[in-house]
């Protein structure tokens, strides 16, 4: 009795979902039938999706035998794989570096005294030898005038002294006068003549004095505020400058890298094949996280390791027409240290990583059947991973369709981007929706 009752209602809730099922069918048919003709694919697609629910709602053995056959059975996936080929891959460091001028000097005076007058305009670009200052030169006129005088006074004694050993020359030959006098007259000469020499070395420094209270400018440059005025006192010893030039085009960039990471890299030139260095241009990132347009060298790396930071210092050359660098920036410098001549350029969307860490990828095996490979990817490049061990030329690397690949499983491959054909329902196929409907109705 129990069992005729289970029986009874197991019936009756098919009958129930045979009667929603078939109503659902014939609400989804007619609002997609209509457009028929001018939308095949779209009818297609609802009819389609209209027997699916039939077949799935619809109990037995026989309908259950029949889902797993035609609609259970799972299609061969498509992937889309791209075929790599070793290529040369930059070995790029970003490191943090400061502008430098490229010359640099500071104005001071080279004599004591007050300035009188300026002639530049701060702020300015001024040339090698143009008059900056000028100290009140009176004291060192006279002092020129000073030391002028002192040497016609000595080129006078000079002349008397030579002329008296002249005339004693034959006389103490007829031994007239003693030889000891002849002696005495010709040292006499030669103090004088010395005498003249002394006085006019004296005069030239006076010279070079005066010339010192113009102060010119040493360098080609930018100059800045002028840290004294008019009217000011000066001394050669002192320690502030009167101002400072700077020379900003070219300028340079100290790059600092740590050297334990440059020893790594020249461990990696010398023992690891494909591996070249590589030029030495440099691009540079400014403060606010633009580009710099122009392009720097390398100029040297220092041969020492700075005690206090471990680090090594690399200055580069940039052209600065613009002016736009100035000196004491802060920017990050670019530039490849090494070439990677067997390294290969895999879309990032291709790679994943375990639950270790590792980068894992699949590749297109025989048959067609996908394999996972681990491979060794640690830096990117743009839009790609740069795999340096792994991989094999030729390898079909799979970058569309990852979802709930497996490995293993059989796939169809295509290459990546391929264009997918949509076509239509077939004449077969319409008669045959053509034939269900009516069936429906």
């Amino acid at each position: 009795m129990q069992f005729d009752i289970r029986q009874q209602r197991f019936v009756g809730s098919r009958i129930r979902a045979r009667a929603v099922s078939a109503a659902n069918f014939r609400q989804v048919n007619e609002l997609n039938f209509a457009g028929f003709r001018g939308r095949p694919v779209l009818a297609g697609t609802a009819m389609a999706l209209a027997l699916a629910s039939v077949s799935a709602c619809g109990g037995g053995d026989k309908g259950g035998a029949k889902g797993k056959g035609a609609g259970g059975q799972q299609q061969t996936p498509t992937v889309g794989y791209i075929t790599v080929q070793p290529t040369n891959a930059p070995i790029v460091t970003e490191l943090a570096a400061r502008t430098t001028a490229f010359e640099s000097s500071d104005v001071r005076p080279q004599v004591t005294g007050v300035i009188r007058r300026r002639f530049f305009t701060e702020g300015t670009l001024v040339k090698r030898g143009q008059p900056l200052y000028e100290i009140d030169p009176r004291l060192y006129k006279a002092s020129v005038n000073q030391a002028a005088a002192n040497l016609q006074s000595a080129q006078a004694n000079a002349e008397a002294t030579k002329t008296l050993a002249d005339r004693y020359r034959p006389l103490a030959q007829i031994e007239a006068i003693s030889k000891q006098d002849y002696t005495n007259a010709q040292a006499s000469a030669r103090q004088a003549a010395a005498q003249v020499a002394q006085t006019r070395a004296a005069l030239d420094t006076a010279r070079v004095n005066l010339q010192f209270t113009t102060v010119p400018a040493p360098i080609t440059g930018r100059i800045g505020r002028s840290l004294f005025t008019v009217g000011a006192l000066v001394s050669s010893g002192q320690t502030d400058p009167l101002a400072q030039i700077q020379r900003l085009d070219p300028i340079f960039v100290d790059i600092q890298q740590s050297a334990s990471d440059l020893l790594s890299l020249r461990r990696s030139l010398s023992a690891r094949d494909g591996l070249i260095p590589a030029s030495a241009s440099v691009k540079l990132k400014l403060e606010d996280g633009t580009d710099y347009g122009q392009t720097g060298r390398v100029e040297f790396a220092e041969a020492v390791v700075d005690q206090q930071t471990g680090t090594v210092t690399l200055r580069a050359r940039f052209p600065n027409s613009q002016g736009l660098l100035l000196p004491g920036m802060f920017v990050r410098a670019q530039f490849a240290q090494a070439i990677d001549t067997s390294a290969y350029l895999v879309p990032q969307q291709a790679i994943a990583r375990d639950a270790k860490g590792n980068a894992t990828l699949f590749v297109v095996g025989a048959n067609d059947k996908v394999q996972q490979k681990t491979v060794k990817a640690e830096r990117t490049q743009g839009t790609f991973w740069v795999v340096t061990d792994g991989l094999k030329p030729g390898d079909k690397i799979v970058t569309q369709g990852l979802a709930n690949l497996r490995p293993g499983q059989s796939v169809r491959a295509v290459p990546a981007n391929s264009p997918q054909k949509v076509q239509p329902p077939s004449p077969e196929q319409l008669k045959k929706m053509q034939a269900a409907k009516g069936k429906a109705g």
